[in-house]
């Protein structure tokens, strides 16, 4: 099934690039269509319609007191991943929000981060075909040693536009 939309025409401009590079520029584009994301840093690894990878590198001006990644920029790390995937799929004439955001935090965070959202085909079909509804979307966080730090669940929704 074919399926094309804002987010997805800007991507595939840049699909000829070299998977590096294309991160770079993509999250540069991003970064300042949504300010905070741009200060955040954050790295826009892997973006297909299922499947969104974004990375967040462990650096002064996103850290806490005691030197990890601070909370409030791994909550944004798993909610832009999740609104990505959310977004790459929604009609045009759609607005993707986020409904619910919950975030337990288990453990200390060790270096970079890395958040991987996920939809399946069936939350994809319901997306594209339904004006208006909600899905909670899989988001799993790691940090540099492969742990899972914090444990989030993200319901986003979607409107009309209008």
């Amino acid at each position: 099934m074919s399926f094309s939309n804002n987010l997805s025409r800007v991507i595939a401009k840049f699909q000829f690039l070299p998977p590096a590079l294309r991160a770079t520029v993509v999250s540069g584009i991003f970064g300042r269509v949504v300010p905070f994301v741009g200060t955040s840093g954050l790295r826009y690894e892997e973006l297909t319609p299922e499947r969104v990878v974004v990375s967040i590198r462990n650096r002064r001006p996103v850290q806490n007191h005691i030197k990890g990644v601070h909370a409030a920029a791994m909550a944004l790390l798993a909610e832009t991943a999740t609104g990505f995937v959310v977004g790459m799929n929604l009609p045009d004439d759609k607005l993707p929000l986020i409904k619910s955001l919950k975030v337990d935090y288990l453990k200390r965070t060790q270096g970079d981060m890395r958040a991987v959202a996920t939809l399946t085909r069936e939350q994809v079909e319901l997306i594209r075909s339904t004006p208006k509804g909600e899905v909670l979307v899989p988001v799993m966080v790691t940090d540099e040693s492969g742990a899972e730090p914090i444990r989030c669940e993200m319901l986003w929704a979607w409107v009309s536009k209008r």
